[in-house]
């Protein structure tokens, strides 16, 4: 069994898991100063008042949003308006995927009856009509709404970026736009 490696002479066995060969001791002043240098990952007491999102990064001076890093408590400046990002959606009503575009997403979505929201991909009216095309096999004539194969299934898994919620990747790109404003 590894012993304790601090150099002040700890021989107190190390844990056989551990990721150093530190005792428990050891183990706990180290992820102690680490929370302190590096913040540590936790849920923010509410939601951030920049992006919406909850999870946070918690020092001892206070939190930090993990995804746009606004500091928790802190107004956003009521002069600025909220930065535009366009997406593309993808929304499943049944067996139907409607490809739509969109700059402000959650009051357009509220209007259009859907089962699901399969994800966001950022981009404008010409990236639209770019899928449109792309999927002209899928599309039910004139309208915006196609049949939901493979390849449609596909395309939208890449688009999602692997996030299990496309709301996430949209704050995340409306924290990106307010921190380029400045």
């Amino acid at each position: 069994m590894p012993t304790c490696c601090v150099i002040d002479g700890c021989r107190s066995p190390a844990p056989p898991d551990a990721p150093l060969d530190l005792c428990e001791r050891h183990l706990v002043v180290a992820a102690e100063w680490a929370s302190r240098e590096l913040g540590a990952p936790d849920l923010l007491p509410a939601p951030c008042r920049l992006c919406g999102s909850r999870l946070g990064v918690r020092f001892p001076s206070g939190w930090l949003c993990a995804v746009c890093e606004w500091t928790h408590g802190e107004l956003v400046d009521a002069e600025l308006s909220p930065p535009r990002v366009d997406v593309v959606y993808y929304l499943r009503f049944e067996d139907r995927v409607k490809i739509g575009t969109s700059g402000n997403p959650r009051q357009r979505l509220a209007a259009i009856r859907h089962d699901d929201l399969l994800g966001f991909e950022r981009g404008d009216r010409r990236l639209e009509h770019r899928r449109h095309a792309q999927f002209l096999d899928e599309r039910f004539d004139r309208t915006e709404w196609f049949r939901l194969s493979d390849r449609l299934r596909a395309h939208i898994e890449t688009v999602r970026c692997g996030a299990q919620d496309p709301w996430d990747l949209y704050a995340r790109w409306l924290s990106e736009a307010a921190a380029l404003r400045g």
